[in-house]
């Protein structure tokens, strides 16, 4: 594989995923580059977002794909917003938005766990039988104000308790090694291997 279109426009995931997939040799073109729109995401599950992300943009291009679909899950919301994290504020998107929704929405509960989940999908091409899947979970909790002027999405609220920092807090790199997106994508890279 010496070509792979990545099936998202969201700047943050694109320089992630490049950052990760950089020592493969394969070179990481993003979708909106190839005038690839932005696929539906009308499923319940983040795997089966995932795959029809995958799947639209390899047909649309002859390439394979990998995307994700992501997003974080709370407790006290009963898992939400989980698939529609990005849109939680409703349209246009808007991290700022969707922080201070996440914060309205989690006012009166005293139980603030939160994770992160990825589901990242590989197809060779559209129609490929067996896609490849990796999923990966960072557990921590949101807190009340937003910390740190790094990462994306709801990292400012995002605290890894073990680390005693925010997302958005973390260089690039080692966010990279311990987030959920990381290690859905290590788990994946190891199912291409054991694939080969």
């Amino acid at each position: 594989m010496k070509q792979l279109i990545i099936a998202s426009n969201n700047t943050g995931k694109l320089r992630e995923i490049s950052q990760l997939l950089s020592p493969l040799g394969i070179e990481v073109l993003a979708q909106a580059s190839l005038g690839v729109p932005e696929a539906p995401e009308p499923h319940p599950t983040f795997v089966e977002n995932a795959l029809a992300k995958a799947r639209h943009a390899a047909r649309l291009t002859g390439l394979p794909a990998l995307a994700d679909d992501s997003g974080i899950c709370v407790r006290a919301l009963d898992g939400a917003p989980g698939v529609h994290s990005a849109r939680l504020a409703g349209e246009p998107r808007s991290d700022a938005r969707n922080n201070e929704k996440r914060l309205e929405l989690l006012r009166p509960h005293a139980d603030r766990r939160a994770h992160y989940h990825c589901v990242m999908v590989l197809v060779r091409h559209a129609l490929d039988p067996q896609p490849l899947i990796g999923e990966g979970a960072w557990h921590g909790e949101i807190l009340t104000a937003p910390r740190g002027s790094g990462g994306f999405g709801y990292d400012p609220l995002f605290l890894d308790p073990r680390l005693g920092k925010t997302g958005a807090e973390l260089s690039a790199a080692r966010k990279n090694r311990i987030s959920h997106r990381g290690r859905a994508l290590r788990r994946l890279l190891s199912a291409l291997r054991a694939a080969d």
